[in-house]
């Protein structure tokens, strides 16, 4: 059986403040032993870190999205502002 294993970013864990249970918990189970780490004891965690930063990357985005087109509306009120 094939595995593909799926990098997941710096886990600073200020920037990463809604999942920093599943950082430490992750963190933890690799230091618990280096069985634990290589033969996938801590792939469950590791699984659920990495839904938890898909949610938090799918909002930044969202929430990123929004702001641009706040900021593309008021650039083209300007736009109307300055062709009259």
């Amino acid at each position: 059986m094939l595995f593909f294993v799926t990098m997941h970013p710096n886990l600073a864990y200020h920037k990463h403040p809604k999942c920093l249970d599943v950082i430490l918990r992750l963190e933890e189970c690799h230091k618990s032993g280096f069985f634990n780490k290589y033969f996938g004891s801590c792939n469950e965690i590791k699984k659920e870190l990495n839904e938890c930063l898909t949610l938090e990357y799918k909002e930044l985005r969202k929430k990123n999205a929004d702001k641009a087109k706040e900021n593309r509306k008021k650039v083209e009120e300007l736009w109307k502002e300055f062709n009259l």
